[in-house]
């Protein structure tokens, strides 16, 4: 059994990915880093809302952002976050 400290760490990860939004911003992610303004576009959603997830998101260490001159790239952190995904989504489709 897991240390109680990690297993509260877990559920505030699964809290994060509960909620609709962090995740269609994780699956535009999946492949591609991208700007704020791309994602705003891609998802629909105002600037502000897509910034306000993104810094969450960051925070939790599930995105990395990487600045280019004006612009900001935001991309999925490391491979696992990518393979929770991708588990969940296979999982789901059962």
């Amino acid at each position: 059994m897991p240390d109680t400290t990690v297993l509260y760490d877990l559920s505030d990860f699964f809290k994060l990915m509960g909620d609709s939004t962090r995740i269609q911003l994780l699956w535009a992610l999946e492949e591609n880093e991208m700007c704020a303004g791309d994602l705003t576009e891609l998802l629909g959603m105002t600037k502000s809302a897509v910034s306000h997830q993104l810094k969450i998101l960051r925070s939790a260490k599930l995105v990395k952002a990487q600045k280019r001159g004006k612009n900001v790239f935001y991309s999925l952190s490391d491979h696992h976050v990518k393979t929770v995904l991708e588990m969940a989504l296979e999982h789901v489709r059962e």
